[in-house]
């Protein structure tokens, strides 16, 4: 008798061409994204050396963001997902260009202004990651057919991850030379980004079922995401471990105050936990979550609350950066079921939409998490208020768990 059980190929997306196009831009993009994150941060810092305003710069991005959420999501079901990216991510260039501009030696913007200027710089790159949060998902799911969304999710969390582990390190390096250096490879990182992209052909978008007004279009999203348990489960679990586990956004009082280290060893920082999901993504890759996915799920954020809980014990720069990496690691697993999750349970014509709760839910978290990490850092002190965040991201755990049986028991095959 023949066995009709197919082997798991864990490269089996990487096989189809225009996904590694995608792959592609999608690594110099967050490259760019993550330099800019590592530079934006240690510029400002140097400029007032106040923690608080390391979480503005999350706060400043964040509202503008959430703002045109809800609409990018709509066009990205109605508009082509491949323009929207193209456009946005040439306007990512312009804003990266004001902040290059404000670095120059002949610029006396900063001087005059303070650090009002690149905080606006932020505030606009906000929206440009709004329309470009909602598109990039959806685009990626008309790439690949359905039987391999998890495997994409992984490769694509993979170079994310992988991007995220050579940005601030490159960040790090480029700095201790000059921000305008970084602001220079930050532009050409983008065009690239842009150039790969134009590789990849238009996909027509899915035909909507019923006709539709703005609102009705605007708010379908957020009905879709509530009326589903294991969506909305599993993006509230992500969204308060982000909200409240993020030590990111502190690494560079954290280097300077606690460790005692310098812009170089602050990418090495910021690269670790990326450091982290790469090699958990490389685990997944042959051996997917999606048996008892929930279980997963809970045990990878407890996990990662457990580690950033010891991030903020520590004093020591190795054991600092090996904390870091069990963080990236846990959430990594989390990530790709989450992903998964999302891909598998959404239509194809409110991909766009959903995509953008999504980001409202996790992609705003971040920046949200960095100022109520700043406010605490002001309030509670550095150590204390990473420690608090631990704890708190332990303590929903449980308490989801708890209160969402479905999530917990979830077997991914259930659902594909």
């Amino acid at each position: 008798m023949t066995n009709t059980k197919s082997k798991h190929d864990p490269f089996a997306v990487l096989k189809v061409k225009e996904f590694l196009f995608f792959l592609n831009t999608r690594f110099f993009l967050t490259l760019a994204i993550q330099m800019q994150s590592v530079i934006v941060g240690w510029q400002v810092y140097k400029i007032t050396g106040d923690v608080l305003d390391l979480g503005l710069i999350g706060l400043a991005e964040a509202i503008p963001f959430i703002a045109v959420s809800l609409f990018s999501g709509h066009v990205a079901d109605v508009v082509s997902r491949k323009k929207i990216i193209i456009i946005a991510t040439s306007f990512l260039t312009v804003s990266t260009s004001a902040l290059l501009y404000f670095s120059l030696d002949t610029s006396t913007i900063l001087q005059q202004h303070g650090t009002m200027p690149i905080f606006i710089v932020i505030g606009f790159t906000g929206i440009v990651r709004g329309f470009i949060s909602a598109s990039f998902p959806s685009f990626m799911s008309q790439l690949v057919s359905r039987d391999l969304y998890t495997n994409a999710a992984t490769w694509n969390s993979t170079v994310w991850h992988v991007a995220s582990i050579v940005g601030p390190a490159m960040a790090g390096f480029i700095c201790a030379v000059s921000f305008t250096a970084a602001y220079k490879v930050n532009i050409a990182l983008i065009a690239i980004s842009i150039f790969s992209f134009l590789f990849i052909k238009s996909k027509p978008l899915p035909k909507k079922e019923k006709a539709e007004s703005l609102f009705e279009s605007l708010s379908a999203g957020i009905k879709f995401v509530f009326k589903n348990q294991l969506i909305l489960g599993a993006l509230s679990l992500d969204l308060f471990a982000v909200l409240f586990g993020g030590a990111v956004a502190m690494l560079p009082a954290f280097a300077d105050k606690i460790l005692h280290v310098g812009a170089i060893e602050l990418g090495f920082l910021r690269a670790a936990p990326a450091l982290g999901a790469v090699v958990m993504a490389l685990i997944i890759a042959y051996k997917p979550p999606t048996q008892n996915a929930g279980r997963n799920l809970f045990l990878s954020i407890a996990a990662f609350g457990a580690a950033t809980i010891l991030f903020g014990i520590s004093e020591n720069y190795y054991l600092s950066l090996f904390f870091l990496f069990l963080t990236g690691a846990f959430d990594n697993v989390s990530v790709v079921i989450r992903h998964s999750i999302l891909q598998l349970a959404t239509p194809d014509n409110m991909r766009g939409r959903v995509s953008a709760v999504n980001s409202i839910f996790i992609g705003s978290s971040n920046e949200i998490g960095a100022f109520e990490s700043g406010v605490a850092a002001r309030s509670l002190g550095l150590k204390a208020s990473v420690v608090f965040g631990g704890i708190m991201t332990i303590f929903i755990v449980a308490a989801t768990a708890k209160i969402a049986p479905k999530l917990r028991k979830l077997n991914m095959k259930n659902i594909e």
